[in-house]
This record gives C-alpha cells, sequence and structure tokens, in this order.
C-alpha cells in the first residue's frame, strides 16, 4: 500500500484553527476543489493523520449515525473513512480510527504491507516526518492563485532534498492547479 500526502487546502476552518480568520473576496476552495478532495478521500483506503490533524478534522466533519447525513460529500467520506491516528499522548481514539504507537517508521512500514491502493496523509508534522524517513510514495500539491503570507510551512526542518518526478498536473477552474509528483530514485 502506498502512502500519498495530499496538501490541504486553505479554508476558514485551517485559519480558525491557527488563530487567524480571514475572510477572502473568492474563496479559492470552490466546489471543483471539495470534488478532488473528496475523490482523493474515496480513493484511500485509509487516511493517517497526527493527533492535530485528527482532532481537528473530527471537531469539523464528525457525525453521529442518529444525526442528520450531511449535504457535504467530503464531510460524509471523511467521517466514513478508515482512519489511523500516530499519537504518544491520546490514550484512544474512536471515529472508525485505530492508534498507531510505537516506532514510526516501523508502524508506517507494516501499515504498508497491508492490501491496498494507498494511506492519504495530511498535516504539517507527520508528513515531515515521514518524508525524513522517506516513507512517502506519491506527493500532490494544491497551488492556489493567492498569496496568504501565513500559515504553517510544509515540510520545514526537512534535512535533505527530496528529488521528486513529476507525474501529472491538472489546472482547476479557479486557476489553482493540482500537481502530483513521486520520489526519484
Amino acid at each position: 500500500m502506498a502512502v500519498v500526502w495530499r496538501d490541504a487546502t486553505p479554508s476558514v476552518l485551517h485559519q480558525r484553527h491557527c488563530g487567524r480568520l480571514l475572510r477572502p473576496p473568492r474563496d479559492p476552495a470552490d466546489e471543483e476543489l471539495h470534488r478532488h478532495h473528496t475523490a482523493n478521500l474515496e480513493q484511500a483506503d485509509a487516511l493517517l493523520f497526527g493527533r492535530v490533524t485528527y482532532q481537528l478534522m473530527e471537531s469539523a466533519f464528525r457525525y453521529e449515525p442518529t444525526d442528520p447525513e450531511p449535504a457535504d460529500p467530503f464531510a460524509r467520506t471523511i467521517n466514513a473513512a478508515k482512519k489511523f491516528v500516530v499519537s504518544s499522548t491520546l490514550r484512544h481514539v474512536d471515529w472508525n480510527a485505530e492508534l498507531v504507537r510505537g516506532d514510526l517508521a516501523d508502524a508506517v512500514r507494516r501499515l504498508k504491507e497491508q492490501p491496498g491502493d494507498g494511506l492519504s496523509v495530511g498535516g504539517v508534522q507527520l508528513p515531515l516526518a515521514l518524508a525524513e524517513l522517506g516513507l512517502i510514495d506519491e506527493y500532490e500539491f494544491v497551488v492556489h492563485p493567492r498569496i496568504a503570507g501565513h500559515g504553517p510551512s510544509l515540510f520545514a526542518g526537512l534535512s535533505r532534498y527530496v528529488e521528486l518526478e513529476l507525474t501529472g498536473s491538472t489546472r482547476l477552474g479557479s486557476g489553482a492547479v493540482v500537481t502530483r509528483y513521486v520520489p526519484r530514485g
């Protein structure tokens, strides 16, 4: 099973989490981009989150079986998805999730040995650790036609270059460009 890192879409949710709420004149996370991210979730056999991303996503998208089903396809898809959560501080998880403990490299290698097409990993710290270990098989970046000037830096602190080979790109109607890469060698 491959590990696929997917760039997160800047959104009001992310801006709230970072402590800044900016209301752009035009939301770069348009319907086409939401469909793209939903399709990515549907293709993944499971999601791999660190504690922060898990708690952020759970607080935004979790609903109980007794709740009315959300109209948003992304919310329905992420709610139903199998999740693995890397954390040394959480005692338990639910929301279709299982804790991953112990040595990160060993744990992720065991997950990769399971049958299936892929694990989708998001966030900031966990992807950095996985890139350091050479455990990401595909990278997807979404470049938006906007400079935010704030937020986390992706892969900040990576101790080495990761040479990438472009495998595909898609231009969205909003002007955003989705690019996909695999590590060279």
